[in-house]
């Protein structure tokens, strides 16, 4: 795992820098170039590549037909874009991947806690759940939209009264399951028809 100071310096800081140390402790990667491939249940081992150019040809080439998911974060590398070309070099990059990675699973926290109305040692290990399969309550999860702060104890314990006694309570939580609007995303990009033109990422960076 990365240093703690990595993590403080790059990780987004709207979200708790415990959860994302756990975070990248549990599901991460020390290495800033690995890309983990699936499909399926089945995983797909090539050559693991040795620069940034050979790893964002390798992820441009499966794009679209398999799960990529890439560096520090195992972020998934389809989230986002409707082809190759649109591959964000800060995913190979140690601190940006961080950044993403860090800001895309607060969002999926977030999600996973307003569903259980608190925050829990539950609440996280469903999170990771979620970040690893992609999907939550039968969504695709990054795709969702992002329900805003996390709950507060009050707003758990007004959960937990009798309906007789929430005359007073605020408004429902947004609905979670409605797609995105911000990146048109709602369905999975890695189950998507992705054209892959991998000639752009050949030259020299």
């Amino acid at each position: 795992m990365f240093e703690l100071a990595l993590i403080q310096q790059c990780a987004d800081p709207g979200v708790e820098i415990g959860i994302v140390e756990r975070f990248i402790s549990e599901v991460g990667s020390d290495n800033p170039l690995a890309v983990r491939i699936t499909s399926g249940n089945r995983v797909i081992l090539p050559e693991a590549p040795q620069t940034p150019d050979a790893a964002l040809r390798l992820i441009a080439h499966y794009l679209g037909q398999a799960v990529v998911r890439v560096g520090i974060t195992q972020y998934p590398a389809g989230h986002g874009i409707t082809d190759a070309s649109e591959l964000n070099s800060d995913l190979l990059d140690a601190c940006g991947n961080i950044q993403m990675g860090s800001t895309l699973f607060g969002k999926v926290y977030r999600i996973v806690a307003h569903a259980h109305g608190e925050t829990s040692a539950e609440v996280f290990t469903e999170a990771l759940k979620a970040w690893q399969t992609g999907m939550f309550e039968g969504r695709y999860v990054f795709g969702e939209e992002d329900p805003g702060p996390l709950p507060t104890d009050d707003e758990a314990a007004d959960r937990a009264q009798p309906a007789e006694h929430t005359d007073e309570q605020e408004s429902p939580t947004p609905d979670i399951g409605e797609a995105s609007g911000g990146d048109g995303m709602g369905d999975d990009p890695n189950q998507a028809g992705i054209r892959v033109d991998i000639s752009g990422l050949t030259g020299e960076r």
